[in-house]
């Protein structure tokens, strides 16, 4: 079942509350970036959004490739390099924005 976006948004699409965030809208996000979630991108989504609750920031690029190594039993620059094909446009472009996360000021690519 589709889910209507009818949460409060940025001019470039990013929730501004991460509290708004559900799996339908990951879904809803995912399908306005061209994305058919699989389940390597649940374990990204899962781990940015539970980094959040954690620490109450998006983590870096190289926190999720860790974590996408770890629980895919690949090396980390292998699921770097994998991050950014199940995100092509970006990780904070895509990834944060589909984890339900507001945009960061700043980033670094890791």
């Amino acid at each position: 079942m589709t889910q209507a976006i009818d949460v409060e948004r940025d001019d470039e699409g990013y929730l501004f509350d991460p509290e708004n965030w559900t799996t339908g809208l990951a879904e809803a996000f995912a399908r306005e970036e061209h994305i058919e979630l699989i389940d390597e991108h649940w374990i990204v989504l899962r781990f940015v959004r539970d980094y959040y609750a954690d620490h109450l920031i998006t983590p870096d690029i190289r926190h999720a490739a860790a974590h996408l190594a770890q629980a895919t039993g690949i090396d980390a620059k292998a699921a770097k390099r994998r991050i950014f094909e199940l995100f092509p446009y970006g990780y904070v472009k895509q990834t944060c924005k589909i984890a339900g996360m507001k945009r960061p000021r700043a980033w670094s690519t890791g």
